[in-house]
């Protein structure tokens, strides 16, 4: 790899539809070598000269933007941060469409479309069985979110979620390809004086997620194509009040059309995606009365039979045990992730369980057999994701009772 690297962004926006009035109210940027290591941050708040749609989403209030610039005061200086590197995003399409609408805006349009890398569509090939969330993935690695729904630690989090991608896939070609024609692009060339850019205030605690942010975390990925995706993570964001206007249905129709999915397919996403919502309500064995009341208001926004949403009340079938059962054995061959401050060296582990047949693995994925902690209670990402998949979760004790060499 020899090309500049890559540009992550992350915008924080007044609401889903950047054709229409919608606009860039925060932008994150952060640089990383052609590997994947951050070698700088940039953020800014941006007028956007209207109101700010979803505050209880983004938290930013009317009065942190009084004083930032326009998107066309900070054009410059965001063309050169993007200049001969390549895109990356988590539910690129999202922040690509907003990018090229407000340099479009600007006056500033692009002629040809820069290359472009998506984490989530990435962790369909990287993380198999990962949820679309940007949490979600993360907590394969274990990567912490700070301040999540802020463009600068959505942008750190994605660059450090990309790192981890590079670092366990370095021979996928997609990373020359991409970095080879990001040399190739004419950006256009934004001739105004740079303006200051504007960080958002200290952040203040807000209210806690509500339900629907919360599971779709857990949401599992759509096993059809990239298409199908990003229409259900538009769904995603388009629910998190658990309303639907008038103009985000004649946009969700406009965006389906866009993507080549008519009614029959985009009938059963919504079905899908009603499934996948309860399965994530009876995650725990109990659904509250908020919760069914919930799934009433997405089975009726996404047009469910009252039949499915009756059924989707009854308990599933009980989910197999996580836990470690007698005649448990790991097989030569098999996937084994460790976290946590461990008693011996994380190199020695490497080593001797190599030795007897196995792997190490960075990221929780459902391929792996086996979770071993510092702390089988960790509430660790890795943790989280293996307890969700079902994967056993032992103490560093388990493993050297299994094989007593490895000291």
């Amino acid at each position: 790899m020899t090309a500049q690297g890559f540009a992550v962004i992350d915008f924080e926006t007044t609401g889903l539809f950047p054709g229409g009035h919608d606009r860039v109210i925060e932008i994150g940027v952060v640089h990383t070598t052609a590997h994947g290591l951050v070698t700088g941050q940039w953020e800014t708040l941006v007028n956007p000269n209207r109101d700010l749609g979803r505050q209880d989403i983004h938290r930013i209030q009317a009065a942190d933007i009084l004083e930032a610039p326009r998107f066309d005061q900070i054009a410059a200086q965001l063309v050169e941060l993007l200049r001969d590197r390549v895109i990356v995003a988590h539910n690129a399409s999202f922040d690509t469409r907003f990018l090229l609408a407000e340099l479009e805006r600007a006056g500033y349009a692009m002629w040809e479309k820069p290359p472009v890398l998506c984490t989530m569509q990435l962790a369909r090939e990287f993380l198999p069985g990962a949820g679309r969330a940007l949490v979600d993935c993360c907590d394969a690695y274990d990567i912490v979110i700070e301040q999540a729904h802020s463009a600068s630690a959505d942008a750190l989090a994605t660059a450090r979620l990309l790192e981890a991608y590079v670092l366990s896939h370095p021979t996928w070609e997609g990373w020359d390809e991409n970095l080879l024609e990001a040399e190739q692009v004419t950006w256009p060339n934004v001739n105004l004086p740079p303006a200051e850019w504007m960080k958002r205030p200290a952040a203040s605690d807000g209210p806690p997620p509500h339900f629907l942010e919360r599971i779709t975390v857990k949401l599992p990925e759509h096993a059809g194509p990239s298409e199908f995706t990003d229409y259900l993570a538009l769904l995603d964001l388009a629910l998190l009040d658990r309303q639907l206007s008038v103009h985000e249905t004649r946009r969700l129709v406009e965006r389906a059309a866009g993507l080549g999915i008519n009614r029959s397919s985009a009938e059963q996403l919504h079905l899908d995606y009603f499934g996948a919502v309860a399965a994530a309500a009876w995650a725990d064995g109990v659904l509250t009365d908020a919760e069914v009341a919930d799934l009433y208001a997405v089975g009726d926004l996404l047009a469910i039979d009252t039949s499915v949403i009756v059924a989707a009340l009854e308990p599933p079938n009980e989910p197999a045990s996580s836990t470690i059962a007698g005649h448990f054995e790991l097989q030569p061959g098999d996937l084994v992730v460790l976290t946590g401050e461990m008693s011996r060296p994380r190199t020695d582990w490497d080593r001797d369980l190599a030795f007897h047949g196995f792997t190490t693995w960075d990221a929780v994925t459902k391929k792996v057999k086996l979770l071993a902690a510092a702390d089988p209670d960790s509430l660790s990402g890795k943790a989280r994701k293996a307890r969700d998949y079902g994967i056993p979760v032992v103490a560093e004790s388990w493993l050297l009772e299994r094989w007593p060499g490895c000291h």
